[in-house]
């Protein structure tokens, strides 16, 4: 029998929109939900306390409604804080999204890299140990923008964000000392690879972006691997957990990511 289970998404936005593109392009025939915690956006601002209440409790009522065969937190701020509690409470399996460190200080020449992402997981001790584990003879810079968030949600919405507050983001990291040897900058929050052309052309000399969406799709396509699925093309449904008043903006470039519907939670 044809396995109709999908792929559940999950962010507080459209930033997991960067790690369902490549997810697709290995599993052309998953179905997929795609979940945008938009009563919750944004979760980079919120305490530890507030995401790690949040996440499992959400993902909970998601995974009763959906009944996914495997679920992707793809939000490195509730990977960071909310993964463990996730994987206690749900007896599915779950994939976490978190900064690429590792590959980041094995690409840079300078040992100079930066962290870029939201300001609860800049300052996460998950940050840390990756950090202490694989860029042990790095300098590693962090910088949490909450203002680049909210640009990758307005490009998606067919907006065009002020340059400005791309040159911020990468002067909060070029600013600090050695920031002037900065080559590799690990783009951790999933939002920001849908700027990172903006990001490229605010940056006062070339810098690398790394991020983790194709690995996190191969993660999917192993873990999912013998399965079966249906023969035709997967559906895409998009869900918010609030009142999207920007729906009707955002509708083309849902399209473009294989989401043909959505629906509120």
């Amino acid at each position: 029998m044809t396995d109709t289970r999908p792929i559940l998404f999950f962010d507080s936005g459209v930033g997991g929109l960067s790690v369902l593109a490549p997810t697709r392009a290995l599993l052309p025939q998953a179905p997929f939900v795609y979940v945008a915690d938009n009563a919750g956006f944004p979760y980079g601002t919120k305490s530890e306390a507030e995401i790690a209440a949040r996440v499992p409790a959400l993902l909970g009522r998601l995974a009763e409604r959906y009944h996914p065969r495997i679920i992707v937190i793809a939000c490195n701020t509730a990977s960071t804080i909310a993964l463990a509690h996730v994987r206690s409470a749900l007896e599915l399996p779950i994939v976490g999204t978190v900064p690429a460190i590792k590959p980041a200080a094995l690409a840079s020449r300078t040992r100079v890299i930066g962290v870029l992402g939201t300001d609860a997981t800049v300052r996460q001790p998950y940050v840390d140990n990756l950090a202490a584990e694989f860029a042990r003879d790095c300098r590693v810079l962090r910088h949490g923008s909450a203002e680049l968030v909210e640009a990758a949600e307005a490009k998606l919405r067919g907006e065009t964000p002020d340059p400005a507050i791309f040159a911020r983001a990468i002067a909060g990291l070029t600013n600090q000392p050695d920031g002037d040897r900065l080559d590799t900058v690990v783009l951790a929050c999933t939002h920001f690879p849908l700027v990172e052309d903006e990001l490229a052309a605010a940056a006062p000399h070339p810098i690398a972006f790394i991020h983790g969406a194709q690995g996190i799709a191969r993660r999917i396509a192993f873990l999912t691997q013998g399965q079966q699925w249906p023969s035709t093309p997967g559906e895409g449904i998009a869900v918010f957990t609030g009142e999207n008043r920007a729906l009707d903006a955002m509708r083309p470039a849902l399209a473009n990511y294989g989401l043909s519907r959505s629906e509120a939670l």
